[in-house]
């Protein structure tokens, strides 16, 4: 399993992941799954994956092999809407092939899915939820951000905190503070976490910044979230209407 985010706000996007993946309790690796292509000056788009290993890494080897070629592949399409399609295309394909080898298909899931996002020259930055079955939605103002893979400890506080308007520098930090809760409560999710954010028409070469377990400043936010949620609870009052001790 794996966790991750990509919002799309008022001054530019931002893409978190985390790099655990396992196979059980005695058999965990580390994987990057924020996937650049870009080109200098033009466009930015950013991939971060989801579900079957195997399956989102076939998917991102096909991508980036493709744009060697003639066809129409993420370097050469003209919005970030194709390249949703073809990110949802050529996941369809990666899943039937496989799905479909002899007897492989009996008790496997090879769903995967993915958030693409981004900008091209010309085009404002956008964000797309591709699912395993190769549709996809895309963010707005109104539901500017999406999160795959095991996002329900971590939602209460995105949902909680951020709207279109957020700072990045803010929506990097609650980021990170859904990313701690997320790990603490589920085993499937561990650093590093991959965090890159693109400011609007930008285009500069995209640098993701990678937060390790001896990160300073992921320690001291997640040190004083831990404080400040114990110091707040203990401040609640009591219901009156529970029995005294």
């Amino acid at each position: 399993m794996t966790y991750c985010v990509g919002m799309n706000l008022e001054q530019g996007l931002l893409f978190a992941s985390d790099s655990r993946t396992n196979a059980g309790v005695d058999h965990i690796a580390t994987f990057c799954k924020m996937h650049i292509f870009e080109t200098a000056g033009e466009r930015l788009i950013v991939l971060l994956n989801a579900g079957n290993l195997a399956t989102t890494q076939s998917v991102v080897s096909l991508l980036r092999a493709r744009c060697n070629g003639d066809g129409a592949n993420l370097l050469t399409i003209r919005s970030l809407y194709e390249a949703a399609e073809l990110v949802g295309a050529t996941l369809r394909e990666v899943i039937a092939r496989d799905a479909g080898e002899a007897g492989m298909g009996q008790g496997v899931d090879f769903g995967g899915s993915f958030l693409v996002g981004g900008q091209l020259r010309g085009e404002a930055p956008r964000l797309f939820n591709v699912y395993p079955q190769g549709n996809f939605i895309e963010a707005t103002p109104d539901t500017p951000y999406f999160q795959i893979g095991e996002a329900k400890y971590g939602k209460p506080i995105i949902d909680r905190v951020i709207h279109y308007s957020t700072p990045l520098a803010e929506a990097a930090k609650c980021t990170l503070i859904s990313f701690d809760s997320t790990i603490r409560s589920n085993l499937s999710v561990g650093l590093p976490i991959d965090l890159l954010q693109h400011r609007n028409n930008s285009f500069v070469p995209a640098t993701p910044y990678r937060v390790t377990a001896d990160d300073p400043y992921f320690n001291q936010i997640r040190a004083a979230w831990g404080c400040g949620l114990r110091k707040v609870f203990a401040e609640l009052p009591d219901a009156d209407w529970l029995s005294p001790d």
